[in-house]
């Protein structure tokens, strides 16, 4: 059968469903270490609910799909079943920390998930003290890379956001840019991306930051416009980002600059409306940008088009299996197994970059057709958008 799930789990018919699409895929090699009877506990840690639940139930979705791809449908690495429980952090550092320290407690031996940066902070110490493994998901602060030896990450970071959306500025000598975010662990880690490569090119770079809380935008839409800055880069996330668009679009910010941001998950596509047409849009993922096997064999596990943070869930149960494959139980083995692993994902070729444990991947330049969906302009080589390399902490 394919994985046991468990905490708000799939059904077992949604689970055979999984298998039963399951298309060919080369069998995992023989285990390298672990009790050939016993399942691999592995614990999924992410937002179920809060502002960023979206998000969390594309990264399931695609994580259930990745896995029966990586499994050939049967949910087992080497006989062994993946067993699969799963815990809502809401967006909570401290509620993900403790469901992390209770997985760990119950025998889970590879940790998952993190929708939100803040979580992932919080998360990654914990596996490096109970020597157990990590793999961040959406969660795009770039404190993440580099945090542990014990922390990998299936999604993109800030820095690759930014290095994208460098390629829209031209040259950057003189110019005054404005980072308009979030007050959150997302915002800071853009802003300070943003300050590294478009300031360190030259460029004066400024910062709004908005409390997450905020429900009324007009007052920092208003700074944003008395800023004149050249270009406007928008680093949002959650649930509020049709509120803040509008009013930046109200108050004149769209039609003044340049404004560069990440393009959203589907469902905020319609608030746009015709603003989307003044924005130039950095993407992480939007179903069409890659046409390859991996792609087409996600769409078709999770049932209908992808979304943004699909790929993430699915990216993070090829890691998962490949550490299982080569490592078994054995934590030192599974790092070793990801370290330099190279792989065709659902966005293309990707590639655990062994000194920091960056995911190297192909981002995108992006715009709104007369449509109203979004058109590929160009797809960004992974090594152009890399992001520098760092030093391990531990």
């Amino acid at each position: 059968m394919s994985a046991t799930y468990t905490r708000r789990s799939l059904t077992a018919a949604a689970v055979l469903a999984v298998a039963a699409a399951a298309v060919g895929c080369s069998s995992p090699q023989d285990a390298a270490s672990g009790d050939q009877n016993s399942p691999i506990k592995v614990g999924l840690v992410y937002s179920q609910s809060g502002a960023l639940a979206g998000y969390g139930q594309q990264y399931k979705a695609g994580f259930a799909a990745g896995l029966a791809y990586a499994t050939n449908g049967t949910g087992k690495v080497n006989g062994r079943t993946v067993e699969v429980s799963e815990a809502d952090d809401a967006g909570d550092p401290n509620k993900a920390v403790s469901a992390a320290k209770d997985m760990i407690g119950k025998g889970v031996k590879i940790l998952a998930g993190s929708t939100a940066s803040g979580v992932a902070l919080q998360v990654a110490p914990i596996a490096a003290q109970n020597k157990v493994l990590f793999v961040s998901g959406p969660a795009a602060t770039d404190g993440v890379t580099g945090v542990n030896r014990y922390t990998f990450r299936s999604g993109r970071q800030s820095y690759q956001d930014v290095l994208t959306a460098r390629s829209f500025i031209g040259d950057a000598t003189g110019k005054k840019v404005l980072v308009f975010a979030q007050d959150s662990a997302f915002g800071k880690a853009n802003e300070a991306a943003v300050k590294a490569v478009i300031g360190g090119a030259g460029a004066t770079v400024s910062s709004i930051l908005v409390p997450a809380t905020a429900t009324d935008f007009t007052p920092a839409a208003v700074q944003a416009k008395n800023a004149k800055a050249d270009l406007v880069f928008v680093a949002w996330a959650g649930t509020t980002a049709s509120a803040m668009w509008q009013a930046l679009d109200q108050q004149g910010v769209l039609g003044s600059t340049q404004v560069v941001t990440g393009l959203d998950q589907k469902s905020t596509w319609p608030t746009f409306g015709a603003a989307g047409g003044k924005i130039s849009f950095l993407s992480h993922y939007f179903d069409g940008a890659a046409d390859n096997a991996v792609a087409k064999a996600a769409r078709e596990k999770v049932g209908g088009p992808l979304d943004l943070f699909h790929p993430d869930g699915f990216t993070a149960a090829q890691l998962i299996v490949r550490a299982i494959s080569e490592g078994g139980d054995d934590v030192e083995k599974q790092i070793k197994a990801l370290e330099g692993y190279s792989f065709d994902g659902v966005k293309g070729k990707l590639t655990v970059r062994a000194e920091d444990h960056a995911l190297l991947q192909p981002m995108f330049q992006v715009k709104f057709g007369s449509s109203g969906q979004p058109e590929l302009i160009k797809a960004v080589d992974p090594q152009d958008c890399a992001p520098p390399a760092v030093a391990m902490k531990s």
